[in-house]
């Protein structure tokens, strides 16, 4: 058991070291190596954990669609009302983009590297389609003016897409907290 609860940590502090250097400097300015000195292991180490590079950020993204998903619906489950749970996502991001924009920054490097990737691809169309049906789930069954759109969904990824291209906006402007606070023009859908 001890050393299964060690190949578990192991793996984990790879992981970690992982997100740790790859928000901090991007996808394509790390190496295996890097992740490898920051975890404190040897870089065979990698390999056997997660069998190649593709191996290693396909858990990545697994672990980041995770906690995204739980921390939106946390925040979309403590609004009563379609009004309440838009401000909470909409806070939600605002606190992101303030507090730990490298979350946001890690996101859009491996959105980029699933376009060409097929498995990254999935896992990434999968966490967009989740976000999207959360947002359908808990503020556009509720919407009384859904009824204009073809399709509850389309009006939830156009939503999604407003939160997420907003927030690109942000990471690369030099007046964020301008930009931050254009997220709060959402809620005039629901006026």
């Amino acid at each position: 058991m001890p050393n299964e609860l060690e190949n578990m940590n192991q793996a984990q502090k790879i992981l970690n070291a992982a997100f740790k250097c790859i928000s901090a400097r991007g996808y394509a300015n790390v190496s295996l190596r890097d992740i490898a000195d920051e975890a404190g292991v040897v870089l065979s180490q990698l390999n056997y954990y997660y069998k190649n590079k593709e191996g290693l950020f396909i858990e990545i993204v697994k672990t980041l669609a995770r906690q995204y998903l739980n921390e939106i619906e946390d925040n979309l489950k403590k609004g009563k009302s379609e009004k309440e749970r838009i401000t909470y996502l909409i806070k939600y991001f605002q606190e992101m983009l303030r507090k730990n924009p490298e979350l946001f920054k890690l996101l859009f490097d491996l959105t980029s590297m699933a376009l060409w990737s097929a498995s990254l691809k999935e896992l990434l169309n999968d966490l967009f389609n989740s976000l999207a049906g959360l947002i359908e789930k808990y503020i556009i069954n509720d919407f009384s003016d859904k009824e204009k759109f073809k399709s509850p969904i389309i009006l939830s990824r156009m939503m999604l897409g407003t939160l997420f291209g907003t927030s690109i906006q942000v990471i690369l402007a030099n007046e964020k907290e301008d930009m931050i606070d254009s997220l709060s023009t959402l809620k005039v859908l629901f006026e």
